[in-house]
């Protein structure tokens, strides 16, 4: 990739340290989703390389996203009067999303199975699962769309946010604890929408028009579930968590601001974009929401990588990520009201140069790291082995 090095020589040793830790106690995954996956691990052949059927879930979940792009590019399928998503693709949709799930699931498993677990297929797993984030969540935002009876497109930004940091929380703690704590959410969201995904297949967007108590829409469960998990399970355990390594004395920096560093980054990505906003003299979150989240979870997604890599390699967090400043510049033009017609132009050239960016970054580091540890990786036989 350019020659050019994303991880440095500090990074590498700390690599060759590394040792996976974490501790996962949600019941749905502990005695329902462990003993399948356990069953489905078995399926593969002992030469499939983990790493494959990790990037295999993520591209299911990219198809699902570019699927709905077609079927529903603005969010208003789902609306009364609009042409819907034919129900057949929610069977689609839903099978491919908990295909994509339980791949991202056994994936583990078969790296312990073959004997071949190394810190770049941690990365790489919770690498994609960041860029992820963004694809399931918007995804499932057609399901009610931003008719009359769903949720504005500002409001699934909000939401969007919320999923996207309770993200980041896991991998603050480690990046403070050592330990991955893993967020319970996570699987509670997907079996969810899976079964939202195929229900809709059956009774149609329609069903989701109507009240499911008094006047409580299918829409404000939704949003509520998403709140609701953030504030009273994600957050709290993660603040537990990080008070249990405080009173055991076993946090890794000392200063609250070294330990709250990783927050900076994500915190002004969403400062800019959504001063962007409401400062669009072309209403660009209403016109291009779809590219417009596009842009903001793939900034995240490099921002949460970068982070995984120093909390993998107990390196200090960088303060700010590279692409804050294009984005901030784009904003400056915005706001100078020079480039008001060409606003849509710019967010397209935006978020072009960001993905650019963050996929030259991905292959940069795994091709760094793959051959730091001798290793391929979509495949179990060595460099060295031809």
């Amino acid at each position: 990739m350019g020659g050019y090095e994303y991880v440095s020589a500090e990074q590498l040793a700390g690599f060759d340290k590394y040792k996976y830790s974490a501790v996962d106690s949600n019941p749905l995954s502990l005695y329902v989703m462990h003993p399948f996956w356990n069953t489905v691990v078995k399926i593969f052949p002992t030469w499939l390389a983990p790493n494959l059927i990790t990037f295999s879930g993520f591209l299911l979940l990219v198809f699902n996203f570019f699927l709905m792009a077609y079927f529903d590019p603005d969010f208003y399928a789902s609306a009364p009067d609009h042409e819907h998503v034919p129900n057949k693709l929610w069977v689609i949709v839903g099978l491919l999303n908990f295909v994509a799930y339980t791949l991202d699931g056994v994936d583990g498993k078969q790296a312990r199975r073959t004997k071949s677990s190394t810190p770049l297929g941690e990365l790489f797993d919770h690498g994609l699962d960041s860029w992820a984030c963004m694809f399931f969540v918007v995804t499932v935002y057609s399901t009610f769309g931003r008719g009359p009876n769903g949720v504005s497109v500002f409001v699934l930004y909000l939401l969007l946010w919320v999923v996207l940091f309770s993200f980041i929380l896991s991998h603050w703690e480690k990046y403070n604890t050592g330990i991955l704590f893993l967020p319970w959410g996570y699987d509670i969201s997907q079996v969810t929408i899976s079964i939202v995904y195929i229900v809709t297949s059956i009774v149609g967007v329609e069903a989701w028009y109507e009240p499911f108590l008094f006047n409580f829409l299918y829409r404000d469960l939704f949003t509520t579930m998403i709140i609701g998990c953030a504030l009273t399970v994600t957050l709290p355990m993660s603040l537990h968590n990080y008070y249990k390594g405080y009173s055991s004395n076993t946090l890794k920096h000392d200063s609250i601001y070294e330990a709250m560093l990783p927050f900076l980054s994500p915190v002004l990505l969403f400062v800019l974009c959504t001063v962007w906003i409401f400062q669009s003299p072309s209403d660009i979150l209403e016109t291009h929401p779809r590219l417009f989240y596009f842009m903001v979870g793939t900034a995240f997604a490099n921002i949460s990588c970068r982070l995984i890599v120093c909390q993998m390699s107990s390196t200090r967090c960088q303060p700010l990520n590279w692409m804050l400043l294009p984005l901030a510049l784009a904003l400056l033009v915005i706001m100078s009201g020079l480039v008001q017609r060409y606003e849509t132009l710019l967010l397209y050239l935006l978020t072009g140069i960001i993905t650019l960016a963050h996929i030259h970054y991905g292959v940069g580091v795994v091709s760094q790291l793959s051959k730091h540890f001798n290793i391929r990786p979509f495949s179990l036989r060595k460099p060295n082995s031809d």
